[in-house]
């Protein structure tokens, strides 16, 4: 990252004694635009968020949420726990008007050699049709803003593509987006059409986003695995290897960001 942003700077928070050693093959330009920033604990990977939050004054996760919030930082990245985060989010910095809730999203590859974004992938279980409305709102935001789309394409992922098909929450929401000039609405999608490139956004309450990821990621992982068992223990010829070889490297490269 500091590589491709000369005016990048990291703060980075936790234990410095921990942190140190890691900086040790830093060149003097890069060391120069880090600074460790001490925090007095770490929020546990399986803490219920509540409780997290409740106990979260000191901890690494909060302190760099605060960096954010007294205008120090411009962004918090973090690899914590993902309910304590948005929920410490939310506390502290606030969502802009207009948004009751964060969402979790990914931006994943589809074979026009594009990308989609896809939200929300389980920051909010249960969505209400004002919720699916903002999450569409915002991801086309990010497509625009952050992916370099221009008016990006907006679907709703649904179990067909009839109007009267689906839940009365996704229904509803589809009735608001139609009449939004600002968006450019397309209609539902399903699961399967995901990766084709149909649409540029795809908008999900977070239970079906989850469950939408994580079979993604069985399947990826089942036929990397297909892959490598291929051939093991048999002579095969080598440009059947190097394909197999290339096939693996380009699938781990491609979707090995599938968890946001």
């Amino acid at each position: 990252a500091l590589n491709s942003n000369s005016q990048l700077t990291l703060l980075l928070v936790g234990d410095p004694d921990a942190i140190t050693p890691l900086l040790a093959k830093a060149d003097f330009e890069q060391r120069s635009r880090l600074q460790i920033i001490p925090a007095q604990s770490v929020i546990a990977s399986d803490a219920r968020p509540a409780q997290a939050i409740r106990s979260s004054r000191g901890s690494s996760m909060r302190v760099a949420l605060e960096l954010v919030k007294e205008g120090r930082a411009e962004a918090c990245v973090s690899a914590g726990n993902t309910g304590a985060l948005m929920g410490l989010a939310k506390l502290l910095l606030k969502p802009i008007e207009g948004i009751e809730r964060p969402a979790l999203v990914t931006v994943l590859p589809h074979q026009q050699k594009g990308k989609t974004v896809v939200l929300d992938l389980g920051a909010n279980v249960d969505c209400d049709s004002t919720m699916l409305v903002q999450f569409a709102v915002m991801g086309a935001v990010l497509a625009e803003e952050v992916v370099g789309m221009t008016n990006p394409r907006v679907a709703l992922l649904n179990i067909g593509e009839e109007e009267m098909k689906g839940l009365s929450s996704i229904r509803d929401a589809a009735a608001v987006l139609k009449t939004l000039p600002s968006l450019n609405y397309i209609g539902y999608l399903e699961a399967n059409e995901l990766l084709t490139g149909k649409t540029d956004v795809l908008v999900c309450d977070g239970f079906t986003g989850n469950v939408t990821l994580k079979t993604m990621e069985g399947v990826v992982r089942m036929f990397l695995s297909l892959l490598k068992s291929q051939g093991e223990g048999k002579k095969r010829s080598w440009w059947l290897l190097l394909l197999k070889r290339w096939l693996q490297k380009s699938l781990a490269r491609r979707f090995s960001h599938l968890n946001p």
